[in-house]
């Protein structure tokens, strides 16, 4: 057994390595690193829960061996192409961990009550597990419907009843009462108190309802907002269990989630031009894929010979990578290629959308597999000033986050969100299996521009030719 002392002190250490590692995450050049020293601050912090006095390393133990071979197989065999769908996993068990706690502790706390050992619930204890127990149980719920949709074993689509928007907030508002009068103190001797226990089921039920119904009707294209709203939510119902078991780093790191989660989901409702109320009830994705202007031209399909021709003598280049790149596996390729354009005089840089992808940084994690260099990643707001002036922007699985529709449409549900104007390009080439819609389901005029070309097939496949072209040169 170690003093309090000595664990609050491992705490503040374990808290201050989680806020510089937070820190390290914000730029691309010391993620990396970031992650370790948050890891190594998750690894005091539960040394020095582990040495708290009274528990029992029988289950503890067992939990350490399945949770840890869990992951480790996930990490193992888990592609770079379903990363989305595990980070979804992830925060839904963060929420139904917390749940579970909230439930332990609420049925602890009952038992003492009959025992006689304890007088009487606290009113911000009972506050707190109500919180714990109804963000948890929605971020579980959601995530596993996020889960689904990620995954393809639920559409895409928003799925929409009439007057599901005013279902969700009656359940919210019910939901609301219920837990303020489950934290009413309540004694042994209150006559309501075995109401305490069915409200809490109420509690729970609704919760686990809520988190379903509130990211089934996001559409597929928002992905992005809903994973990282999901883990604001984890975060947020793991600082509400550490005032159940009053646990100071539970506290902190369950805030710092919680904030940096919202801080994210800002960020990507700001990288699509909408709001967060929007991206929550506007059932986004529920148009037809024929909104807005119908696509006029027929588009230019090339080879990747005559593609090397062009890019042989480019002097500038931008990938601009998206979920087929993904999908392809073709990052090392693209690398590659990238990597040859240099040797040949050729400038290079990859842009990259906040919301390219199925979830937040999901290209910077593929392209930093692959190694590209960090200095060559770059944002809409800085390639955009320039792109008249690239040679070639190749446009590789990307759809939506290149459509021109959003700056010319006005009558596109994507109207207003900022892209890469990769149109603006001298020559611009898209790398795709087919001319179909993207993840939002709408047309892309792109592909039927006058210095576009389709380089169709499976990305990995042409990137490779075009490869194969350069080192036969």
């Amino acid at each position: 057994m170690i003093s309090p002392f000595l664990i609050d002190m491992a705490y503040i250490v374990a808290a201050v390595l989680f806020v510089f590692g937070l820190k390290m995450l914000s730029k691309a050049d010391t993620a990396r690193r970031g992650n370790q020293i948050s890891a190594l601050g998750m690894l005091i912090a539960l040394v020095a829960t582990l040495l708290y006095g009274g528990l029992d390393y029988t289950y503890i133990l067992a939990g350490l061996v399945i949770g840890g071979g869990v992951g480790l197989i996930g990490a193992k065999t888990v592609a770079m192409t379903g990363m989305p769908e595990m980070v979804a996993l992830f925060n839904g068990t963060g929420g139904v961990a917390s749940l579970l706690v909230g439930w332990a502790e609420f049925h602890q706390s009952s038992t003492d009550i009959a025992a006689g050992t304890l007088t009487a619930f606290s009113s911000f204890t009972l506050f707190s597990i109500f919180l714990a127990s109804v963000i948890g149980g929605l971020t579980f719920t959601g995530s596993v419907v996020a889960w689904g949709k990620l995954s393809g074993k639920l559409p895409g689509r928003p799925l929409l009843f009439p007057g599901q928007q005013i279902f969700n907030v009656l359940l919210l508002a019910g939901v609301l009462a219920a837990g303020i009068a489950f934290s009413l103190v309540g004694d042994a001797a209150d006559p309501l108190m075995m109401a305490k226990y069915d409200l809490y089921l109420v509690i729970v039920v609704i919760g686990l309802i809520l988190g379903v119904l509130a990211v089934i009707g996001i559409g597929g294209a928002d992905m992005p907002v809903v994973i990282a709203l999901l883990n604001s939510y984890s975060g947020l119902a793991a600082c509400a269990t550490g005032f159940i078991i009053v646990n100071k780093v539970l506290i902190v790191s369950g805030a710092l989630v919680g904030a940096s989660g919202l801080i994210l989901t800002g960020i990507m409702c700001k990288a699509m031009n909408r709001s967060l109320a929007n991206v929550l009830f506007s059932g986004f994705g529920s148009t037809s894929s024929g909104a807005g202007k119908k696509n006029e031209g027929e588009a230019r399909v090339i080879t990747a010979e005559d593609a090397y021709l062009v890019l042989e003598a480019a002097g500038s280049v931008v990938f601009v990578p998206g979920y087929g790149m993904a999908v392809a596996q073709a990052q090392h390729a693209v690398r590659e290629l990238g990597d040859m354009l240099e040797e040949n005089g050729c400038e290079v840089k990859y842009a990259i959308h906040p919301v390219a992808g199925r979830m937040p940084g999901h290209m910077n994690v593929l392209l930093a597999e692959a190694n590209v260099p960090y200095e060559q990643l770059v944002e809409p707001d800085d390639v955009n000033p320039i792109i008249e002036t690239v040679d070639v922007c190749m446009v590789i699985g990307a759809n939506d986050v290149v459509n021109p529709a959003a700056r010319e449409d006005e009558d596109s549900p994507i109207y207003g969100m900022p892209i890469i104007d990769a149109d603006l390009a001298r020559t611009t080439f898209v790398l795709k299996r087919s001319l179909g819609a993207g993840y939002a389901g709408i047309g892309n005029p792109l592909f039927f521009r006058d210095n576009t070309r389709m380089l169709l097939g499976d990305a990995k496949d042409s990137v490779s030719t075009l490869v194969a072209e350069f080192k036969q040169d």
